[in-house]
């Protein structure tokens, strides 16, 4: 039977390698954009997800940014970048998982943000809502485990996509990030998807998370 994956946010640059990777390897594949599955809304992910017939992979890929210093942040920013990343990781697992629970076979990947275990300076809505996520995967991968059912984190790394381009586009603050990767190189969405779809083909590995770029985080 081809195996099923749905990625959310479908139309960002990582979402659109994901699919090609994905494709390529012989999958069936739904990478809708926010028009036509708003994941913060529950009836249209409701909707979109009950004309699923089976679903292998979930992978929550939508969010935004909207960076602040918290004295000039408002309630509705804040409360915006929550609604996409992680009241949408709820939505959409809670909606992935009647179809898995009914398999017994499943996987949950979050695409996470080193944010959430550094947070930086006017990002206290975004490393929030990327540190909950950590806390739903691992939540999730104890409580559904049993089922045969896996969720992991998977944090990138510093893409350059068009999100990031106005930031790279600056020399000075691009010989920064640069100056933070231990490589000296960014990673790619390619090989962040590739990871990913590698991940799925691991069995036995459930509620981790994986750092996929050069910086290095210290222990505390």
């Amino acid at each position: 039977m081809t195996p099923a994956a749905l990625i959310t946010g479908g139309k960002g640059a990582l979402a659109v390698a994901l699919r090609a990777e994905l494709e390529a390897q012989g999958w069936q594949v739904h990478a809708p954009g926010r028009e036509v599955m708003d994941v913060t809304d529950p009836g249209s992910v409701s909707d979109f997800t009950g004309a699923l017939e089976r679903l292998d992979l979930l992978v929550h890929n939508a969010g935004l940014i909207l960076d602040a210093p918290l004295a000039k942040m408002s309630a509705a920013s804040f409360d915006t970048v929550l609604q996409a990343h992680l009241r949408g990781a709820f939505l959409c697992a809670r909606a992935a998982l009647r179809l898995m629970v009914r398999q017994r076979a499943g996987h949950l990947v979050f695409i996470g943000s080193r944010s959430a275990l550094t947070g930086p300076a006017g990002q206290a809505n975004y490393a929030a809502a990327k540190a909950g996520l950590i806390g739903l995967a691992q939540s999730l991968a104890a409580e559904y485990g049993p089922r045969g059912i896996r969720a992991n984190v998977v944090l990138p790394g510093f893409l350059e996509t068009p999100m990031t381009a106005s930031l790279l586009a600056q020399p000075e603050k691009r010989a920064r990030v640069m100056a933070e990767h231990s490589l000296g190189h960014l990673n790619t969405c390619a090989e962040a998807a590739r990871f990913i779809v590698f991940l799925h083909t691991l069995p036995h590995t459930s509620g981790q998370v994986f750092h996929l770029d050069s910086r290095i985080h210290r222990w505390a």
